[in-house]
């Protein structure tokens, strides 16, 4: 199979996984609460997902790299299907968190396996296959597949009635419906080269993940640029509070109404998701222009800036600009980040250093989330944007030591 194919492969793999999310997304509060929770039960329910995800990131990375993507794959997508019948009839706090918890199982096996896969088999198909292009063209399928099924959804609610069935519940059975060929599609079309090991038993590989993750940890603490990765996601993760959950509030000071605001929102995070489309798909231009590594710093400098202008920008024209720009260097800064994470390790750890960057990602947001939201309280939400902008640029310098293993690399 060549590198194209698994490409092409990869892409539709992703937009499966990712159209779900747009979904979802407009209705994942409004069916719990038509069903009775208030917005703190669902608060405390989807909290669920979160601490689930924490525990279980880096032993499912560990187990990926042990039992397989694939397996973890298909294990992940089973457990996908679970979590989404349950949201469709739930209707209580248990059962809604019982949801959660098997979302939070789902994202943790799925953080990592199909990316390494692609790379791993990419890499073993054509050794000098360009990851920056597989990447960031991933990155734009995710954003049109998360934009897409948004707007398909409002679609659903405003246009399509089906007898006996409840208008919020029709988006969450096209879940199921492209979660299941997303399962078939992973059956058919993800295929491994036998393990090293001979056959992988699940129970074998279980008890290897301490191993495994053990000799992640320490492949991270020996490596200077890891460590600095790794601490880009951690400041990436404690600012992004900022664009995702403070411009509505942003947005309501400045056009002094909330609910104008909450109309403006929806088309917004559409917009903003194609947008990050678009920003991956510039990625190939500009690392072939100035390098993977710069391109990386100065991704974290604009980013900065942009979320520095949503707090600095008066009226809701100049929140709205600042929120676009910083989507579209979200999409460019993620395939950017990863291609070099993945040119420092190898696949028998691929997953589990994947799983580390997206578990520091995650505390760090809450972090952010704590700090942020309480700079709002405290202060104001402009102050809080500021601080957050000014952290997501300090990450830049930490770009550094992998541009200078890029030059030694070339230099030998």
């Amino acid at each position: 199979m060549s590198a194209a194919e698994i490409r092409r492969r990869y892409l539709f793999l992703l937009v499966l996984r990712w159209f779900p999310v747009g979904l979802i997304v407009p209705v994942l509060v409004l069916l719990p609460l038509e069903r009775g929770l208030t917005v703190a039960e669902i608060g405390l329910a989807a909290a669920m997902q979160g601490v689930v995800v924490l525990v279980l990131e880096l032993p499912t990375g560990g187990l990926s790299d042990s039992w397989g993507r694939r397996p973890v794959l298909l294990v992940g997508s089973c457990v996908a299907l679970g979590a989404t019948a349950l949201f469709v009839v739930a209707d209580s706090l248990a059962l809604f968190a019982a949801s959660y918890l098997l979302q939070g199982i789902y994202r943790a096996l799925d953080s990592g396996p199909l990316e390494s896969w692609y790379v791993d088999s990419a890499l073993a198909a054509d050794p000098s296959v360009r990851l920056d292009r597989g990447l960031s063209a991933g990155g734009t399928a995710l954003g049109l597949g998360i934009a897409g099924g948004a707007l398909v959804t409002g679609g659903l609610v405003a246009w399509v009635e089906v007898p006996g069935v409840p208008t919020l519940v029709l988006p969450v059975l096209l879940i199921l419906v492209v979660q299941l060929c997303g399962l078939l599609a992973i059956v058919l079309l993800v295929h491994e080269p036998p393990h090293p090991a001979g056959r992988r038993r699940f129970l074998g590989s279980v008890r290897e993940v301490p191993r495994v993750v053990g000799e992640g940890v320490r492949l991270v603490r020996a490596s200077r640029v890891l460590v600095c990765l790794l601490l880009v996601e951690a400041f990436w993760g404690f600012g992004v509070v900022t664009y995702e959950t403070l411009m509505p509030v942003r947005l309501a000071e400045q056009l002094g109404d909330r609910s104008t605001a909450a109309v403006l929102t929806g088309p917004a995070n559409s917009v903003a998701w194609l947008v990050s489309a678009a920003g991956a798909a510039l990625v190939p231009l500009l690392t072939a222009r100035i390098g993977t590594a710069v391109t990386g710093l100065v991704l974290c400098l604009v980013q900065g800036a942009a979320v520095g202008a949503m707090g600095l920008l008066a009226g809701p024209a100049g929140v709205l600009a600042g929120f676009l720009a910083a989507y579209l260097v979200h999409g460019a800064a993620n395939p950017v980040h990863m291609t070099l994470l993945h040119e420092q390790v190898s696949g028998a750890h691929r997953t589990t250093v994947v799983s580390m960057n997206s578990m520091l990602f995650q505390a760090f947001a809450a972090l952010g989330m704590v700090v942020l939201t309480g700079l709002v309280t405290g202060a104001s939400t402009g102050t809080a944007m500021l601080v957050g902008g000014l952290v997501m640029a300090a990450a830049a310098p930490l770009y550094l030591p992998a541009r200078a293993r890029r030059r030694q690399q070339v230099a030998v």
